[in-house]
């Protein structure tokens, strides 16, 4: 029975880590988010995402399944613990920075990634605030937060090209 807990153990550290992305030695998050950036693009590329409700569908799942890997995997490191190699956060961040955009328009794609990052790195008001959750929470909440200001910043960037 303790050979199914490390198998699942292993199988959440390698969610969390965004795939391996996240052992990057140098900027994990940015790394995790081009990451996911390039899983987004493949899923256009296939015809995966073409529906709003597909990349809606990929923002929950990524979400709750990332929630999911990221607790397993802190549970026994203590309140206030954010390990840099936890990525599955940015994935799904970015993916609520994305929706809406396909990679046709690859001017705002690169916008919302830029966006996503700066929010994200320099944790200012509801950000800072989402960090604060205690554990798994903290750690999801930030990205979540800055995936949907930089959503806002997106589409009214959108709105004001009209």
């Amino acid at each position: 029975m303790k050979g199914v807990f490390v198998m699942i153990d292993r199988i959440a550290k390698w969610i969390a880590s965004g795939f391996g992305s996240g052992y990057a030695n140098v900027a994990p998050g940015t790394f995790g988010s081009l990451a996911a950036l390039i899983f987004w693009w493949l899923l256009f590329q296939i015809g995966t995402l073409e529906a709003t409700s597909a990349a809606m569908f990929l923002v929950v799942i990524t979400t709750l399944v990332g929630f999911l890997a990221v607790a397993l995997c802190v549970r026994k490191l203590g309140a206030g613990v954010d390990p840099q190699w936890i990525v599955i956060d940015e994935w799904a961040g970015l993916y609520i920075a994305l929706l809406g955009l396909t990679p046709s328009n690859w001017g705002l794609v690169l916008v919302a990634f830029i966006f996503f990052r700066a929010f994200d790195a320099l944790k200012t008001g509801p950000v800072a605030w989402a960090e604060s959750l205690p554990k798994a929470f903290g750690i999801m909440a930030d990205d979540l937060v800055a995936g949907v200001m930089t959503s806002i910043v997106i589409w009214g960037l959108r709105l004001a090209t009209y």
